[in-house]
């Protein structure tokens, strides 16, 4: 329902915009712009539908020896110790706990057909321990939280549009989303924390986060004492490397449990060519709307107003393109992956802006789908203080979003 509201209004705004430009005078033409702009979308979107369908469907065919050798289950029990200071008080070996954990992994390594599943068993099996079956608990809130923050391992989808795009290296936006996902993960956290009144001071915990903190901090730390030259082709060189050694490891669990690693491949694959043909028409129509939305001027108004609010941080003037893409990304997935790709279209693939609306899809998830999801497959109607504590996590996605875009690509 949110994303047909929000389509439709694409179009409506865009007509009312472009009326009254014409009306005044200010663009003559803009009828047949936003016309052009209406087929030239379509057409760009097939075209991305097909320079992704390759490395979806490799990633795709990887993730399932992913999947067959036991790398989710891995992930599972090296994450399992944190969990239980995340959810205290679940019973102890409650199924719930390895659904979450399973969710959050699958997650993790992109595996979206799996993380969903087990995420909606995790809020029915929560459910069952609510006494207030209308009302979220503090576990089922906290899980909402950690879900739409969405910490991500390897985003291949936004590295697939960006190769589809032309960018000279799709994945140098690797070691800046895994950051900026993970300050919406650690700010989602610690807002739901404060409001349950968590023991953050729990040996285990404060392992997990300072060490996560440190390592990343020390990261930045060291990238910001390097030339801009220098720390785009490390951020580069790094991000091949990790993705290169996840599918060494992939292979090697499949070879050490003598698994039938081809056919596995090929199954996965024929998934991920399904799953480029079922986007194709969600980026025909959601390009389509956004296109004659550029075209009749309404975005460049919404941006040339909001921008004076964000001016005074000494953000580069190629930031401003980018914020719709943030302020649609809490509302639609889909609407906010069509104005990234609109962005690539319009200012290149490897320009700031372009690199910035990349950040800022793949920094948190879509926070109100995600609610909405899990809290109707519960059947919850009060989720206390889900919403906010989830927001406050899109917006620690958001800040180090910029903040890594500006020391990695300014």
């Amino acid at each position: 329902m949110v994303l047909n509201s929000i389509w439709l209004g694409l179009f409506f705004i865009a007509a009312l915009s472009g009326a009254l430009r014409w009306a005044s005078g200010a663009d003559p033409q803009v009828f047949a712009s936003m016309s052009t702009a209406l087929f030239e979308a379509a057409q760009s979107a097939i075209e991305l539908v097909i320079g992704m369908a390759g490395a979806l469907t490799l990633w795709m065919g990887l993730l399932k020896l992913a999947e067959a050798g036991g790398a989710v289950r891995l992930l599972a029990r090296a994450v399992a110790p944190l969990l239980r200071r995340v959810f205290p008080g679940l019973p102890p070996e409650h199924p719930a706990a390895g659904a979450m954990v399973l969710n959050f992994a699958a997650n993790a390594l992109g595996l979206d057909n799996a993380a969903t599943p087990a995420g909606l068993r995790a809020m029915r099996l929560l459910q069952a321990l609510n006494p207030h079956p209308d009302t979220a608990t503090d576990h089922q809130a906290m899980f909402m939280v950690l879900h739409a923050a969405s910490l991500t391992l390897f985003p291949i989808g936004i590295i697939a549009l960006r190769a589809a795009a032309g960018a000279a290296d799709p994945a140098d936006v690797f070691l800046p989303l895994l950051v900026a996902s993970f300050c919406s993960a650690l700010g989602g956290f610690l807002a739901a924390a404060a409001v349950q009144r968590l023991r953050l001071f729990d040996p285990v915990l404060l392992a997990w986060l300072l060490g996560a903190a440190a390592l990343i901090g020390g990261a930045l730390w060291g990238l910001a004492r390097l030339p801009a030259p220098q720390v785009q082709a490390f951020s580069s060189q790094l991000g091949g490397a990790l993705l290169f050694a996840a599918l060494l490891w992939f292979l090697a669990l499949a070879a050490i449990k003598r698994l039938d690693a081809w056919s596995l491949f090929l199954d996965g694959a024929k998934e991920g060519l399904e799953t480029s043909l079922r986007v194709a028409p969600y980026l025909v129509g959601m390009l389509a709307a956004v296109g004659v939305f550029r075209a009749s001027g309404a975005l460049e108004a919404i941006v040339h107003a909001l921008w004076p609010l964000l001016a005074w941080t000494g953000l580069p003037d190629a930031a401003a393109p980018a914020i719709p893409t943030l302020l649609m990304k809490p509302l639609s997935g889909s609407a906010a992956r069509g104005l990234m790709v609109d962005a690539m279209r319009a200012y290149g693939p490897d320009s700031f802006t372009a690199r910035l609306s990349a950040l800022f899809q793949g920094s948190t998830d879509t926070t109100l789908y995600v609610v909405t999801l899990y809290s109707g497959a519960a059947g919850l109607k009060r989720l206390r203080h889900t919403l906010p504590c989830a927001l406050a996590a899109d917006a620690a996605g958001f800040a180090a979003a910029i903040a890594v875009a500006v020391l990695l690509f300014r």
